[in-house]
């Protein structure tokens, strides 16, 4: 590198600086005390930080407590000196209310790590769900040379001969069980059995659409994102990362220099070809305000045409193993670049554009997984933003309509893309699971499913609850999903094509609040709107009702929660703690933090 040993870098400002011999013996003696040198603490050398998302509380990235000495290795061998750190956990699975609450929170932790000590470069340890976006949300806030580390998927599982898929097989089994044709026990292994070793979901949920994010955004090693957890490519992979990160610091690559506009429409682009996740829109809002970058929920449409390539539960059939050894998103962005639906021209953190990238690569590609542009499993898989008089925006995943569904309410011959039906509506998923078999309500196959107060204020933190499963008496007649609507959101494992992310949500106000079980619903899916079917002074009356009555949200349980709720904006703009989206580039706009001492 041409600049090493020729810039000052920041760490220095702690270990190196003899303009302050007090703050420097303060600070270097106790990083001592472990066995690190004064000579390698001064010998200009970059420190790179390992933000640390393994332990017990957080399975799916587990590994990572093993992955970090290939790291390291990769490091020391490109002569920076590794410094590893833990931030908050989030384990989508185990955390309740929502780990949704908990993005913020390890966003605000890798955040004040970053900027608050003496680190030069970082290795972000990405897996499950929401720890993709908030660590490249604090990366970009800070914006120090910063690249992801994925952790890769699960192996392949696998009940009685058959694919089970993480989460997939949970909404599988709950309709199995509801038709009485498996027992509690059986459930649980059915379930059990998609967990076969480390990593986090199989199946193209959050959290491997999230890395695949990453990576579409330039922001991982070629090939990063789809390496199952288990193989030695993973490891090979880790030390490859370690390795770059250090000559990334000497070049002075940061995200601002790579998550750029078209990066983001390169992520909304690979989404749809791949079915990504219906949390992907919030996510990637979320990085791009704390980038700096304009991009607003209703850009997801930009992908809506591209087609879906890749065979992957739950918009298709196969899992994990099988789209890594297919070609992973290589492959997929390849297409794409053939089509001219990529930005070839973007930086990646490899220091060369995504194009130049690609075309180095030997990418052997498995066409029962990843189909060709022109053979596509649909011709158009990208997201759709609906509104109406309901709700300004919301999210509808059109890559896991199945053909039922599509017949059943897309395709009438009268009125083809428009359906009509009888809203019910649930106050919260303890409501839903109360009624939704309750006879009373008369729910058929002309009905649709709403559920509120759960957004990011109402719940707290916007749980993944509006894929609903419609009655068990439905189900047994073969109708295995209705039209469903909520303020929340819903695993991206879900095979339902709900419109979710309702914003604004009824809590503070949206007009979810004032629709009636039993009101008339139409959606249009030429015009991208659901509206309730009210004259106009009945739906003025009812706002007004509702200024008089507001929504009555559940007490916050903890700290957290009431500071999280207070700050929170909603879905459509990310889910942001608002007051922290002002504040941007902090290392280039105020330098080294204040002394401690």
């Amino acid at each position: 590198m041409t600049e090493q040993g020729k810039r000052r870098l920041r760490s220095q400002d702690w270990w190196d600086n003899p303009l302050e011999p007090d703050m420097t013996a303060l600070y270097l003696e106790r990083y001592l005390n472990f066995g690190l040198t004064r000579a390698e603490l001064q010998s200009g050398r970059p420190i790179i930080g390992i933000a640390q998302t393994g332990s017990d509380l957080a399975p799916c990235n587990r590994h990572f407590l093993d992955l970090a000495s290939r790291i390291r290795d990769g490091i020391r061998d490109a002569g920076g000196i590794p410094i590893e750190f833990p931030v908050h956990p989030i384990q989508e699975t185990g955390k309740r209310p929502t780990a949704n609450l908990d993005r913020n929170l390890q966003y605000l932790s890798l955040v004040e790590i970053l900027y608050g000590y003496p680190i030069d470069g970082v290795v972000l340890t990405t897996g499950c769900d929401k720890t993709t976006p908030a660590l490249l949300m604090g990366a970009a806030t800070v914006d120090i040379p910063a690249i992801v580390l994925s952790g890769g998927p699960m192996l392949n599982g696998y009940h009685k001969g058959e694919y089970a898929g993480s989460g997939t097989v949970v909404w599988h089994a709950r309709q199995l069980m509801a038709k009485g044709e498996i027992d509690y026990d059986e459930f649980m292994d059915m379930v059990c059995d998609s967990a076969p070793s480390v990593g986090h979901c199989n199946t193209m949920g959050t959290a491997s659409s999230m890395n695949a994010m990453a990576e579409a955004l330039g922001m991982s090693l070629p090939g990063c994102a789809a390496i199952p957890a288990p193989y030695r490519e993973r490891g090979q992979m880790a030390y490859a990362t370690g390795k770059r990160i250090v000559e990334m610091v000497w070049e002075d690559l940061r995200p601002s220099k790579i998550m750029t506009r078209k990066a983001f429409e390169n992520a909304i682009f690979a989404a749809a070809a791949i079915g990504a996740s219906t949390n992907c829109p919030p996510h990637l809002v979320a990085i791009a305000r704390h980038m700096g970058v304009e991009l607003d929920v209703k850009d997801w449409e930009m992908g809506y045409d591209i087609p879906l390539l890749v065979d992957m539960q739950p918009a298709g059939k196969y899992l994990g193993e099988d789209y890594y050894r297919a070609g992973g998103l290589p492959a997929v962005v390849r297409e794409l670049m053939e089509k001219g639906r990529f930005h070839e021209d973007a930086l990646t953190v490899t220091g060369k554009t995504y194009g130049e990238n690609i075309r180095a690569m030997r990418i052997e590609v498995d066409r029962r997984v990843i189909r060709p542009y022109d053979d596509p499993l649909k011709p158009e898989a990208g997201f759709l933003i609906i509104s109406g008089n309901i709700f300004d925006s919301a999210v509808m995943k059109t890559s896991v309509i199945t053909d039922q569904f599509r017949q059943r309410y897309l395709e009438h011959p009268d009125h083809p893309g428009i359906f009509e039906g009888r809203a019910i509506v649930f106050e919260g998923p303890e409501d839903y699971h109360e009624r939704i078999d309750d006879p009373s309500l008369e729910i058929d196959e002309n009905c649709f499913l709403f559920i509120r107060n759960c957004g990011p204020v109402g719940y707290p933190g916007a749980p993944e609850v509006v894929n609903m499963r419609p009655p068990a008496a439905l189900i047994k007649k073969g109708i295995k999903a209705l039209p469903c609507i909520g303020d929340g959101r819903q695993s991206g494992t879900s095979e339902s094509p709900s419109i979710l992310n309702a914003s604004p949500e009824s809590a503070v106000g949206g007009n979810l609040a004032i629709l009636k079980t039993n009101d008339r619903v139409r959606f249009d899916l030429h015009k991208r709107r659901l509206d309730v079917l009210i004259p106009e002074d009945e739906l003025r009356a009812r706002q007004e009702e509702l200024k008089r009555n507001p929504p009555k949200i559940p007490p916050s349980q903890t700290p957290w929660q009431e500071i999280y709720r207070s700050l929170v904006g909603q879905l459509a703009t990310g889910a942001c703690l608002e007051p922290a989206v002002m504040h941007l580039r902090i290392v280039e706009k105020h330098g080294s933090p204040r002394r401690n001492h």
